[in-house]
């Protein structure tokens, strides 16, 4: 599911900032943008999306901005800087044509300079931080989710709805199916045993009675309902529940005696697919 969210921590030694963008996404996929000093934390902020979220592709921003006074300066160490002097001044003793050190080439040295100018915050800032806008994420996707969930219940009331005439009708279907069968096999064969005949008819109308198909319809469609009002991740329980109600659908079109049921079988479809394009972004 889509969302958005960003937060600030204040430590001693500086300012974190984080941002958590999230699109739709089958699977999760977590992405990091850090800076060096925050490096070593992305296990651990890994692990605690991971916990969190299911699904959508993630993207995890993280700034670090230490104070000023916190930071530590350019001052060189002088200790260094003399044992650098005099190792200079003994190598121009004994190579008078050496080429002095420069300004750069002192700098460059190791240990004239502090090896980092930031300190890194303490792992429990990046935590609290993580935690704080995780939860803020949770709240826009959880948003999200209720506008995914209104749309799948809409759908899956306009299926019971296209379903119910369709059930009314079919005992009418049906009998007027089994006359017409009857008729056309009479007909085709002068001398035909009247006993037999019925038993034949009534095989080939149980084959195409669409009752179970449509009870099996109508229990898959009540699931959804209650899985989608009883909330929490119910993203693989609902792609289940549409596999079901596509191969249903396509029984029911696949036994079409009439237009109108082949055009029930296509409604349905139509509706089946625009759910499980939304159920492939809950969690």
């Amino acid at each position: 599911m889509t969302g958005f969210a960003s937060g600030s921590q204040e430590t001693p030694d500086g300012t974190l900032l984080m941002e958590l963008r999230s699109v739709n996404h089958r699977y999760l996929e977590l992405q990091f943008r850090l800076p060096d000093v925050l490096r070593p934390c992305e296990p651990r902020l890994r692990e605690l999306l991971s916990q969190s979220l299911k699904r959508g592709k993630v993207d995890c921003r993280l700034e670090w901005l230490p104070h000023p006074s916190k930071s530590e300066s350019l001052s060189p160490d002088t200790h260094t800087l003399e044992q650098l002097r005099v190792a200079a001044a003994l190598i121009r003793k004994d190579f008078p044509d050496a080429r002095p050190l420069s300004v750069a080439d002192i700098l460059n040295w190791p240990g004239v300079l502090p090896h980092s100018l930031e300190r890194a915050p303490a792992d429990e800032w990046v935590e609290s931080l993580t935690r704080t806008t995780l939860h803020s994420l949770s709240a826009t996707r959880s948003r999200e989710g209720q506008k995914l969930g209104k749309f799948l219940l809409d759908h899956a009331q306009a299926m019971s709805a296209r379903i119910q005439p369709l059930r009314e009708r079919m005992p009418a279907l049906v009998c007027a199916y089994q006359e017409k069968l009857t008729q056309r096999l009479r007909e085709s064969l002068a001398s035909v045993d009247e006993d037999r005949l019925l038993q034949e008819v009534a095989q080939w109308s149980a084959k195409i009675d669409i009752a179970e198909e449509l009870s099996r319809l109508d229990m898959h469609l009540e699931e959804v309902i209650r899985v989608v009002q009883a909330g929490g991740q119910s993203g693989k329980r609902l792609d289940f529940l549409m596999q079901e109600l596509h191969r249903e659908a396509n029984t029911l079109g696949s036994k079409a005696l009439h237009s109108e049921l082949s055009l029930v079988s296509l409604d349905l479809k139509l509706h089946i697919e625009q759910m499980r394009e939304q159920v492939q972004n809950l969690e």
